[in-house]
């Protein structure tokens, strides 16, 4: 402990209330006190409450300290020893911001302060926000850019709406902490990353955006906050791609241990105070900010490959060496919690909607990753519980293990989204294709897909077709547009033109990223986009639309 201690991230602000909110930061030692100081001269101290994370690790892929090239340093998964520090702010102001600072001291009684920086409880109603709706950033390359001209844009938001997708595995703490390539979750959202990306010859160094340390960030599962079966695996990335259902745990193991023995979410809600209820805890909720009800779900499955040749476990098929070990199967792209009518999801969310607190907000907005409406790859197949097929010789030998998923039982269309247009939801916000496209359904209800900052799996439109379509012919796979049957909006302001000069209803680049704003005071959501190859280009707002306000909100001039 000869070197002056640091902090792992600057603080960042998580659940706030009418007159709280909390403040959280990582370090690498376990200290002997961590405290915030606040208000006028900094003058009130309140003490943290300590925890270690369980489950982060480094291994052979890590990109942390000298570990340049896979397994200079790690050649199998070895836990990394990180603390979290907790603190509530209490006896907050409404609509007051104050200024605040975190210390951290080490066992050695060396300590380390952040810079000072404001929180405020949530706003009261009636007051104009501005949120940034992102998503899927797991150490993208456009991530610190996207982030950074938030900031130069827009300037301070009052909160940010992540639809999942935050890291890439969950369980490496460098893709949160410190990914020596400068891209990692925390550096990028606080501004301290330093992310190099080059076009013709010339380096351009972006830092991301200092956000989080002043406004609330809101999240939900993505299929990348989700860990496999726990330490069964060479590598992490392995263990990642090893989950099984629950139910298929429960009959090779028993209950005993069926979390580690299926997938976890641990590291995640280890990472975030995010709001609860009785039935999800964090993994999904409902909370009210400002003038906004924001519900977020939990809609995510497992993501496969579409090939199941060698030991890959496919979305439409078991790998042909491990036909007779169903231990080392993966069950298709099996949903982590179900949302079907009659779940226990399902049924707290009818009660959501049915609360005081959502009938009577200004804004209604639902959050999931899982999208409804794309022209994505990731809609493909169905959001349904896979249908085993398994096909036997006339000994009863197992010859092909095969997955169907019928489209006319999408729990997403057929029970979700009656629901939500039934309740006037005005927004439904979600990633998972790593693309910009929005789309809005007969009754008014819109669909927006945010989440391009690299990496981009492309779109479905026109002539171009989707890659991951079972080998055999089935309506049940649509091979281009929205499959469930909307057509994308065309962006009303400046629309990206393809090489025929035509303008495009979506972008999806490696070029071009994209982020967009919800200003609650106009009722207005603002899309952006800058062109990672023209370093001196302005910021383009490309689209904009207005929610519509529901029939139980009185309107004012204001809302007009």
């Amino acid at each position: 402990m000869t070197s002056p201690p640091q902090l792992l991230t600057d603080p960042f602000l998580q659940l706030p209330t009418p007159n709280s909110i909390r403040v959280v930061w990582f370090t690498e030692f376990a200290g002997n006190k961590h405290l915030v100081s606040y208000g006028e001269n900094l003058a009130t101290i309140v003490l943290a409450t300590t925890t270690k994370l369980s489950h982060t690790r480094e291994d052979q892929q890590s990109r942390v300290g000298s570990q340049t090239q896979d397994g200079q340093v790690y050649q199998q998964p070895v836990h990394r020893h990180i603390w979290r520090h907790e603190a509530e702010i209490t006896g907050l102001i409404p609509n007051t911001r104050i200024p605040y600072q975190i210390t951290s001291v080490r066992e050695d009684n060396q300590s380390v302060s952040s810079r000072v920086f404001s929180l405020a409880p949530t706003p009261t109603p009636n007051t104009p926000l501005k949120i940034l709706l992102t998503s899927d950033h797991q150490i993208k390359p456009m991530v610190a850019a996207n982030l950074q001209k938030v900031v130069e844009t827009v300037g301070r938001v009052d909160a940010v709406w992540f639809a999942g997708d935050l890291a890439n595995i969950p369980d490496r703490a460098s893709e949160w902490f410190d990914d020596h390539r400068g891209g990692a979750f925390f550096p990028c959202l606080q501004g301290r990353a330093k992310y190099e990306i080059e076009h013709n010859g010339i380096k351009t160094s972006y830092t991301g955006g200092q956000i989080i340390q002043h406004a609330p960030m809101f999240t939900c599962i993505g299929n990348h906050e989700i860990m496999g079966r726990y330490a069964r695996k060479g590598s992490l990335n392995e263990e990642f791609n090893d989950t099984i259902p629950r139910t298929v745990a429960l009959k090779l193991y028993g209950e005993k241990s069926l979390k580690e023995n299926s997938f976890n979410t641990d590291t995640y809600e280890e990472i975030f105070t995010l709001p609860q209820n009785p039935e999800g805890g964090k993994t999904y909720y409902a909370t009210s900010f400002g003038d906004v009800r924001l519900v977020v779900l939990y809609a995510t499955n497992m993501w496969r490959y579409t090939t199941n040749e060698g030991k890959f476990k496919g979305k439409y098929g078991e790998s042909e060496t491990e036909l007779n070990n169903p231990q080392e199967w993966g069950y298709g792209q099996h949903i982590y919690e179900p949302i079907a009518k009659g779940s226990p999801q399902y049924n707290w969310l009818v009660q959501e909607l049915n609360s005081p607190e959502f009938k009577q907000a200004k804004y209604k907005v639902v959050m999931l990753h899982h999208p409804p409406h794309t022209l994505g790859d990731n809609i493909i197949p169905a959001y349904t519980d896979p249908v085993q097929i398994i096909e036997r010789d006339e000994t009863g030998n197992i010859q092909a293990v095969r997955y169907e998923y019928p489209k006319q039982a999408d729990y997403i269309i057929r029970d979700l989204l009656p629901l939500l247009e039934a309740a006037e939801v005005q927004l439904v916000f979600f990633g998972h294709s790593h693309l910009w496209n929005r789309f809005c359904s007969p009754s008014g209800m819109h669909f927006l897909e945010t989440s391009n900052v690299g990496n981009s799996y492309g779109a479905a439109y026109g002539k171009t077709k989707r890659k991951n379509l079972p080998p055999w012919e089935s309506q049940d796979y649509v091979a281009s547009g929205d499959p469930n049957g909307l057509e994308p909006l065309t962006p009303t302001i400046a629309p990206v033109l393809d090489e025929d000069g035509k303008p495009m209803p979506y972008i999806a680049s490696n070029d071009i990223t994209v982020f967009s704003i919800f200003d609650t005071g106009t009722g207005t959501v603002s899309s952006y986009r800058f062109d990672m190859r023209q370093t001196d280009a302005e910021v383009i707002k490309f689209d904009e639309f207005k929610l519509k306000l529901c029939r139980n909100i009185t309107r004012d001039s204001s809302a007009d």
